[in-house]
């Protein structure tokens, strides 16, 4: 065996123990669902989502959470929102946390209060609140509903 091929062995060997290293570390993702206009629910869908992320970070682990509101859910995702300081925060605090906001939803509160709502800048619109919860379902998302 000459040099450059016990080099290249030990390359090779070298990719496949650090794939194989990265296929054992299982990816952390956890989409939270939100329909109901009510702070206590959105409290906990935080706190849920507090308590993952915290116990992720102990273990020296990633988690990606997105929170999904659809529905009455979506008022918590208003500039009226009463828990609008606590997203904030946790959207800052966390970078794969995120909040996915109904396009649906806000199409008919714009219907109804004949005016543009706004929605809070942490929110990412998705059009069908109900379909990103499937796809990322799909996608191997583990789901709760507070």
């Amino acid at each position: 065996m000459t040099f450059f091929t016990r080099i290249l062995s030990a390359v090779a060997l070298s990719l496949i123990l650090a794939g194989s290293a990265l296929a054992d570390e299982k990816a952390h993702r956890l989409a939270i669902h939100v329909d109901q206009n009510d702070p206590a629910v959105m409290n906990l869908a935080l706190n849920n989502a507090k308590n993952v992320q915290s116990y992720y970070d102990e273990k020296g682990e990633t988690v990606t959470i997105e929170i999904v509101a659809y529905g009455p859910g979506l008022k918590m995702y208003t500039a009226d929102s009463p828990v609008k300081d606590r997203i904030s925060v946790m959207s800052m605090e966390h970078e794969n946390l995120t909040f996915a906001a109904c396009g649906n939803t806000l199409a008919g509160m714009e219907k109804k209060a004949g005016k543009k709502v706004e929605l809070l800048s942490e929110a990412t619109m998705v059009q069908s609140g109900v379909v990103r919860l499937m796809e990322l379902q799909e996608q191997g998302y583990s789901y709760v509903r507070p």
